[in-house]
């Protein structure tokens, strides 16, 4: 009587195939540079990988120092927190320069006083136009020179005699004869005069602020003013109304 097995299996080809082939699992400290090479950073895991690794691959017969290990532990929890820190401080950084925009942008259509010689002004709209003057002497005699675009001289202001510090003047839009001008942009140029010299002083005038200019690299805020061109925040005296 014989017996037939029905079982299918491998023939003895295939299990002597099977048994020359080999896996080979790359565990050296190269093996696991490679495995981390293609991240773009180097993460916990991955430095983890790495450290395991290093601990396989040491010479059994001269390892390394146990602080040696700690150093590296250390210095990638270092560079851990300051990875951190920089997220942190880029996103401080986001909110305000999106604060800044935000009370930037309140400017647009409002007055400031920017130290200028040169304002935009319309005698038409029935407004004084205001400025302030810095007297340096005490007793000086300030003068205020205005001239049109045409570089004609259109007024001159007698101040009087002064005492040193901010003297706020008041034209009229008109000229030495009356007439009222044209708007325009005109340029202010103040002096004081003393029994032996004459001094020129610093002028702050008035301005509309137009437009807001942000920087992309964080730099000042601009303010584009109204026939004045662009000027820096940090250059405002005063914001009115």
């Amino acid at each position: 009587m014989s017996v037939t097995d029905s079982t299918s299996g491998p023939t003895l080809n295939q299990v002597l195939a099977n048994s020359a082939r080999t896996t080979t699992t790359d565990t050296s400290l190269g093996g696991a540079s490679k495995a981390v090479a293609g991240s773009s950073s180097l993460g916990k895991d991955a430095f983890l990988q790495l450290l395991v690794t290093q601990l396989k691959n040491q010479n059994p017969l001269d390892p390394q120092d146990n602080t040696a290990f700690v150093a590296q532990l250390a210095q990638f929890s270092s560079l851990e927190g300051i990875t951190t820190l920089n997220d942190s401080v880029n996103s401080i950084t986001g909110g305000l320069q999106s604060s800044q925009a935000l009370q930037a942008s309140s400017l647009v259509g409002r007055s400031v006083i920017v130290q200028t010689g040169e304002a935009y002004v319309d005698p038409a709209s029935g407004k004084p136009f205001n400025g302030t003057v810095v007297v340096k002497d005490a007793d000086s005699k300030p003068t205020i020179t205005i001239t049109d675009a045409d570089g004609e001289v259109v007024r001159t202001i007698d101040m009087g005699t002064q005492k040193a510090g901010n003297v706020d003047f008041t034209w009229d839009g008109k000229d030495d004869d009356g007439l009222l001008l044209d708007k325009g942009n005109y340029t202010f140029t103040a002096s004081s005069k003393t029994d032996t010299t004459t001094t020129a002083l610093t002028t702050y005038l008035p301005a509309t602020v137009n437009s807001v200019t942000l920087s992309k690299t964080g730099g000042e805020i601009m303010l584009n003013l109204a026939g004045l061109g662009s000027i820096g925040i940090s250059k405002v005296q005063t914001i009115g109304l």
